[in-house]
């Protein structure tokens, strides 16, 4: 559920982000948020091993790969939104699914016989399907920035078409408005 939300807001995040500028990224204000997100993300790791080292066995495996994820997943979240790109998020969401899997096959590694069989199947079948989830949205904002993309320029088309009826001074201004109002 919570990875579901996640993906969620990661989609929802990089669609709005194909509609702005890529020039935030290079602002001071979020170099310096990226650098401390980064930050947290290691002293948090670092101070969720110290408590994985009191554990032993499997349930010690489990807390490291919990505390691996954790990490994985703030500082994913940090680079995407530093990079601010449909591409980052993608990656991002990619690198949260192999660190939720990281920590399930750890889970598993406590059972035995068919019950780890399946649970490191279930696993499988879950890292899988969050890895199509991430390349399939990455492709439904592609599509529909390139349908948007082509619905301006048909639309531009027949601005310019209507313009063609016009003559003189009258056609030009008409040819700057329709240039204007679809960014050419």
């Amino acid at each position: 559920m919570k990875s579901t939300f996640r993906a969620a807001w990661m989609l929802a995040a990089a669609s709005v982000l194909m509609h702005t500028s890529a020039m935030a990224a290079a602002t001071p204000e979020a170099k310096a948020l990226y650098r401390n997100a980064k930050q947290a993300a290691a002293s948090e790791y670092k101070a969720a091993r110290v408590r994985c080292d009191a554990l032993a066995g499997n349930a010690k495996d489990v807390c490291v790969a919990e505390a691996k994820a954790a990490r994985v997943r703030a500082e994913a979240d940090a680079t995407a939104q530093y990079k601010n790109t449909l591409r980052a998020y993608t990656k991002a969401r990619k690198d949260i699914a192999e660190a939720d899997y990281a920590v399930d096959h750890s889970r598993c590694e406590a059972l035995a016989g068919n019950a780890k069989d399946v649970c490191i199947r279930q696993a499988k079948a879950t890292r899988t399907a969050a890895l199509a989830d991430a390349r399939a949205d990455k492709k439904v904002i592609e599509a529909r920035s390139n349908a948007r993309e082509d619905k301006r320029i048909a639309e531009y088309k027949v601005a310019a078409e209507k313009c063609d009826a016009l003559s003189g001074t009258a056609k030009e201004q008409c040819v700057s408005a329709a240039k204007t109002q679809f960014g050419y």
